[in-house]
């Protein structure tokens, strides 16, 4: 897979900033499958993954604790809302069953008091209640970043794609947080894609 990097800076450069995004966090398994399937999608601007829902103060990879894998996607609230987003997340898994390991267990996160409404509107039109599935339904505390070589799994595996962003002079923070990488990402691990990304991919531009 080739990508010319002039692609890659042009859409991190009219990509939606931060502060005009909204944020959802979930937990569905090891985290780099969902980062690129969600990363796929329309009206998602930036992943990253990360640990939630536990008590230790500093999680790892290896010090976990009881903290879940979980992955974050900045959303553009104009192209897709946090419904949209909580839908996917649930029909991914059966919320019914509890995963036994901590680490892997299904979570839907609320930061904020619409988010859980919204969690208990979804649950109620399943005919589920929050306090009787497998899926954890829980307020996000914090998230923790998790390390560099966990973000953008699919995508640092992919021969033309992680060099783009290291002839770019993207650092690790860099790449974690571009909304180009989230999108190769999701096309790394086999999902398709749109927009100008998808169209240059479809070209097979030669890197330059």
């Amino acid at each position: 897979m080739e990508f010319a990097p002039s692609v890659v800076r042009e859409h991190d450069r009219t990509a939606p900033d931060p502060s005009a995004t909204e944020t959802a966090t979930f937990g569905l398994g090891c985290f780099w499958g969902p980062d690129g399937r969600f990363g796929a999608l329309e009206g998602v601007v930036r992943t990253r993954v990360g640990y939630a829902g536990g008590t230790r103060t500093d999680p790892s990879y290896h010090a976990l604790g009881d903290h879940t894998e979980v992955f974050q996607v900045d959303f553009d609230p104009g192209r897709t809302s946090y419904r949209a987003l909580a839908e996917r997340a649930l029909d991914a898994h059966d919320p019914n069953r509890r995963v036994p390991k901590t680490q892997y267990q299904n979570v839907l996160f609320a930061a904020t008091a619409d988010q859980r409404e919204t969690l208990a509107t979804l649950l109620g039109e399943r005919g589920l209640e929050a306090d009787a599935v497998g899926t954890r339904i829980e307020r996000l505390d914090r998230f923790h970043l998790a390390e560099d070589y966990h973000q953008k799994h699919s995508l640092r595996g992919t021969p033309g794609l992680q060099s783009v962003f290291e002839e770019l002079g993207y650092d690790d923070a860099e790449l974690r947080e571009s909304p180009a990488a989230a999108v190769l990402n999701g096309a790394a691990a086999g999902h398709d894609v749109g927009g100008d990304l998808g169209a240059a991919l479809d070209r097979r531009v030669e890197p330059r």
